[in-house]
């Protein structure tokens, strides 16, 4: 499709009356709503009247300012606040000693010995748990013997399908 000159005078006509670049490009048919944009553009046509003229907004009235203070807010329930003395917040005094935290077990930390399988020696049964470089001589696979559920051993399995909420706690 040309761009004549009689196109283009009807295209600043209708964009100086407020027409949108579809409406525009419906009148003069065999264009599309991109093309009137771009040869908008082309010809330095930003502005332009508007068909629907935006409603005025109306100022919102300036509140006047609150002399009184705020009522502080309580403590949220739950969990105890200690009271901080003078201006700093390091010399807190405690009522309670703190919890200890349950031990780990360290049964579950165990790492199972890797059997060093290769690729084609690896089968259903066994943990396809990459261990080293693709690349470099020393990489295996670990071959431990794997759940019925998954391709890697409990161990790995533990590493690989964490928990959402262990994962957002680790962030």
């Amino acid at each position: 499709m040309l761009w004549t000159d009689e196109r283009v005078e009807t295209l600043r006509k209708l964009w100086s009356e407020g027409l949108s670049a579809s409406q525009i490009a419906a009148q003069l048919g065999g264009v599309s709503r991109n093309a009137v944009i771009g040869k908008v553009h082309r010809l330095k046509l930003s502005g332009r009247g508007r068909a629907n003229p935006a409603p005025a907004r109306q100022k919102k009235p300036a509140q006047q300012p609150v002399a009184a203070k705020p009522a502080p807010r309580p403590a949220p329930a739950g969990r105890p606040v200690a009271p901080s003395i003078g201006a700093t917040a390091l010399q807190t005094q405690f009522d309670a000693q703190p919890m200890p935290r349950p031990a780990e077990r360290t049964s579950d930390n165990v790492v199972p010995i890797s059997r060093n399988l290769q690729l084609i020696q690896l089968n259903e049964r066994t943990c396809k748990w990459p261990i080293g470089d693709p690349l470099a001589e020393g990489f295996h696979f670990c071959g431990n013997d794997c759940a019925e559920n998954g391709p890697y051993c409990r161990y790995h399995a533990r590493i690989a399908f964490q928990p959402a909420s262990e994962r957002r706690r680790v962030r």
